[in-house]
Formats: C-alpha cells, sequence, structure tokens
C-alpha cells in the first residue's frame, strides 16, 4: 500500500536504502477532534479507530513501528531491541526494517539518515527535551553506530511555529541561562512572555552537534488546522507520527 498522497515524504538527499514519512491528519477513520489519521492510544480517541488507523500506517511500512510511551525527556532506546513501549523521547535502528517512531501534535519530529544508510533515528523535540538535549543524545547515538555528524542527515518535521508559542520565563531561561547567542530565537511579547522559535532551537542543536545538513522545519502545525494535529491549538487532538526506517 502506498501513503497517503497528503502525507509527507521528506525531501532530503537520503540514500535510496533509507525511507521516511510523516503523517497528517488525513487518511483514516477517526471522527471529531480526532479526525481523521489519529495515531495516538492515549488522547481520548475510540480505540477501534485507532487500531484501524495504526493499520492503515502499517500497510506502508516494512514491519511493526517502535512506538515509545514519550515522556519530553532526553533519552535514546535502540529499537532494534524491540522494546515494548520503552520511556523514551528517541530512538536508533541498523537493522533493515525496523521502524523508528515518534508521535507528534507541536512539538518537532526530527530525522536522522548517514549518507552511506548505515543507521536511522528519530527525535522528538518539544523544548523540554531540547534543553534536556534529546538531540545531542540521538547524534552520539548514531556515532556510536559509526557515523560522524558529517556524514549525518537530519530532517525537521512540521511543529508549532514562532508565531504561536508563547512561553514564559521557565523556558527563556531554560535555553538563555547557558547559552546567551539562544536569545535570538525569542521575541518579547508581552511583560513575562515571549514568542519561541522551537524550529530555531532544533537547527541551534544540531549545529552545535557538528550536523550542519539539515532539510525542512518550514512547516507549522497550529497554522494548518486541515492538515495538522496541534494540542496547542486544539487542546483535544490526534497525534500524527513521523518515521524512519531501512530497506533490505
Amino acid at each position: 500500500m502506498n501513503p497517503h498522497p497528503d502525507w509527507l515524504i521528506p525531501d532530503w538527499p537520503a540514500p535510496p536504502t533509507v525511507r521516511a514519512l510523516i503523517t497528517t491528519r488525513a487518511g483514516g477513520v477517526s471522527t471529531g477532534p480526532y479526525a481523521s489519521l489519529n495515531l495516538g492510544t492515549s488522547v481520548g480517541d475510540d480505540p477501534d479507530a485507532v487500531a484501524a488507523n495504526r493499520a492503515r500506517l502499517r500497510a506502508c511500512l516494512p514491519a511493526d513501528p517502535v512506538w515509545l510511551k514519550q515522556v519530553h525527556g532526553a533519552d535514546v532506546v535502540d529499537a532494534d531491541a524491540h522494546p515494548r513501549l520503552p520511556h523514551a523521547d528517541a530512538s536508533i535502528a541498523s537493522q533493515p526494517r525496523t521502524v523508528c517512531a515518534i508521535q507528534v501534535a507541536d512539538c518537532v519530529p526530527v530525522l536522522f539518515a548517514d549518507v552511506r544508510g548505515r543507521a536511522v533515528a528519530a527525535a522528538h523535540a518539544g523544548w523540554r527535551g531540547l534543553a534536556g538535549g534529546v538531540l545531542a543524545n540521538a547524534i552520539a547515538a548514531m556515532h556510536a553506530h559509526g557515523v560522524a555528524a558529517e556524514e549525518m542527515l537530519a530532517y525537521i518535521g512540521p511543529g508549532i511555529g514562532p508565531a504561536a508559542f508563547e512561553v514564559g520565563a521557565d523556558v527563556y531561561e531554560a535555553f538563555t541561562a547557558s547559552d546567551a547567542g539562544a536569545c535570538a530565537a525569542f521575541v518579547q511579547h508581552r511583560p513575562g512572555k515571549w514568542l519561541a522559535d522551537l524550529h530555531a532551537f532544533v537547527r541551534r542543536a544540531l549545529r552545535a552537534a557538528g550536523v550542519t545538513r539539515v532539510y525542512g522545519g518550514m512547516l507549522c502545525t497550529v497554522s494548518d488546522p486541515a492538515r495538522f494535529f496541534s494540542y496547542r491549538r486544539d487542546r483535544v487532538t490526534g497525534r500524527m507520527a513521523a518515521l524512519v526506517w531501512r530497506e533490505d
């Protein structure tokens, strides 16, 4: 089965053995605030509808995705070991047909591959995970599989845009306390509040780790309700998925 035509296929120079896709809200059977391809099992949607949606996604993949119990942290797990819902916010795989998967609805999905197709990874980059080093940890896991930073490709998927992400002093201080240059990603919005550019934080973290071959990062989930789920916009909503794997 081919992916739904509305889903995103990353435009990046990955080798032919690396495959990736990012779902949108199109192509499923859920209704109401979860319409239509909600893939989240713990957001209040009908479990039968979620199962049907996941089956539609599975038909486009070589194996069941290795889903994570995402906790807005910085841990990375080995998806090849197929743990059952590990508590982590990133995964890495070097074996063919192991599908790294994360769920998003405003947090930024970041997919990794290397130019020689030896390993892939996926990371869930919300502000807490970014401040905690989730991307640095994912890149370190790629290093452990023999992939140097200059050999890595990173694709930044849809996430909350800078015009929609209002934050308080806790977020401002989390990024600027140890990195004064991060101030450039904030715009004072009103007293004690800033508009923050989450995609800029992602690019900054990638650059700090030596990853310069970066693609995507142009789509805002909040501003496109027809295409993307957004927790910040709707609160009760579904989840999309970003997936990457190696073919044989």
